[in-house]
């Protein structure tokens, strides 16, 4: 795919910005363990992020028009850069009896994060030909699950060679240089709806959900499938590499690392025959959803760490045959104008559920066992599958944009 020089920029800075999450994010779970000696204060971490990313899509549609989509970026990248620069000098003081503080400043990155994710998402049908949809959401996915997959790695051998201060400081630099990137952008021309009550335009996005049906079954299919993701949190894999499996911790990280290696490879087949899934991608997201049913039932009661890995590769790359067809389908369902709104609501129903469904999840892994959650989320998918075949029809890219 030839890249336009706006879609470089966007691609660019996102992905700086990503690496920098991740290395940030290790420095502060690391800082808060040899801190507090507690996994339970290191686990609090992602549920505060969690949290205020899902304060922050019901609040970003407040933001959507009065501030360009452009600089709305860029300037909750700005804030980003702002707040590490003040955590890297907090570090020189923390303390166990102190470190409270982290959370604050992890709660505001958080909220400026889920304000970034949505517009994001949105600007690339600006930037992008509606043709070239489905390579570029190939890309996008593709590059962050690389950064992903590799980063968590990278940044545990980087605290081997760094303190957590001196991580944080290297963030930064990441962080300007992404700042960079944004700003070099140009400026999309967004039409905004006639201004209203601030609870109005809150609602406009889960209006507009509600009156678009392709919108509507996706909402609903979202709730299920991020229902059906908690048990792929760190802890209850964790149970089921012990439990179920009866293997070490290294087959925690390899399980994780097949993982992400099949969402690099789902990512990779839809940017390759991005061709053949424009032209089906009703029918990409059925199999896509229902292999993963399959695969993630089979997943539960195994018992042989090799095909564990197997499952855990396969079960990556249907999520992604999945997902980019439906990032296409929900880029071209309705104007361009209204597409921020949608993924704030779509953003809010994902972080409010994951955030609820963690600590449900976890309740029923002690209750029941862990195979029987997977076993739950292997039902959810089968039933966000019989949405998805019953409603094809629907999933096909509606506007030219």
């Amino acid at each position: 795919m030839k890249l336009n020089k706006n879609f470089t920029f966007l691609l660019l800075g996102q992905s700086l910005a990503n690496i920098g999450d991740v290395l940030y994010m290790v420095s502060v779970i690391s800082t808060i363990f040899v801190l507090t000696g507690s996994a339970t204060a290191s686990s609090f971490v992602p549920f505060t992020i969690t949290s205020c990313m899902f304060l922050s899509s019901l609040l970003t549609p407040l933001l959507v028009g009065k501030i360009n989509l452009k600089w709305l970026m860029a300037g909750s990248q700005i804030g980003k850069t702002v707040l590490l620069f003040i955590l890297g000098f907090m570090f020189i003081g923390i303390t166990a009896s102190n470190y409270i503080f982290i959370f604050l400043i992890i709660g505001l990155i958080a909220l400026l994060d889920g304000c970034a994710n949505p517009i994001r998402q949105t600007l690339i049908p600006y930037y992008v030909d509606a043709k070239k949809l489905i390579q570029a959401n190939g890309m996008a996915e593709t590059v962050t699950q690389v950064i992903q997959a590799v980063m968590w790695f990278v940044g545990s051998l980087l605290l081997l060679i760094m303190n957590a201060q001196q991580l944080v400081w290297l963030v930064v630099g990441l962080f300007i240089l992404a700042c960079v990137f944004l700003c070099l952008l140009e400026n999309v021309t967004h039409i905004a709806a006639e201004p209203n009550g601030k609870f109005t335009q809150m609602k406009e996005g889960w209006v507009t959900l509600s009156k678009t049906p392709v919108l509507k079954r996706i909402a609903l299919m979202e709730f299920f499938e991020t229902l059906a993701g908690t048990v792929w949190i760190a802890a209850i894999l964790y149970v089921f590499v012990s439990d179920a499996l009866n293997v070490d911790v290294r087959w925690w990280g390899w399980i994780n690392g097949a993982f992400f290696l099949g969402l690099i490879l789902g990512s990779a087949y839809c940017l390759k025959y991005s061709t053949v899934v424009e032209k089906k991608l009703g029918t990409f997201m059925y199999v896509g959803s229902f292999l993963s049913f399959i695969v993630t039932f089979f997943f539960s009661i195994n018992s042989i760490p090799i095909i564990a890995l197997f499952l855990s590769f396969c079960i990556g790359i249907f999520g992604q045959i999945k997902n980019i067809p439906q990032q296409s389908v929900i880029q071209t369902s309705v104007s361009k104008e209204k597409l921020s709104t949608v993924y704030t609501s779509l953003g809010a129903i994902g972080t409010g559920i994951f955030g609820i469904g963690s600590l449900f999840i976890g309740l029923l892994a002690d209750l029941l066992g862990v195979r029987i959650v997977f076993m739950i989320s292997g039902l959810l998918l089968a039933v966000v599958s019989i949405i998805v075949h019953q409603n094809k029809s629907l999933f096909v890219r509606k506007f030219e944009q």
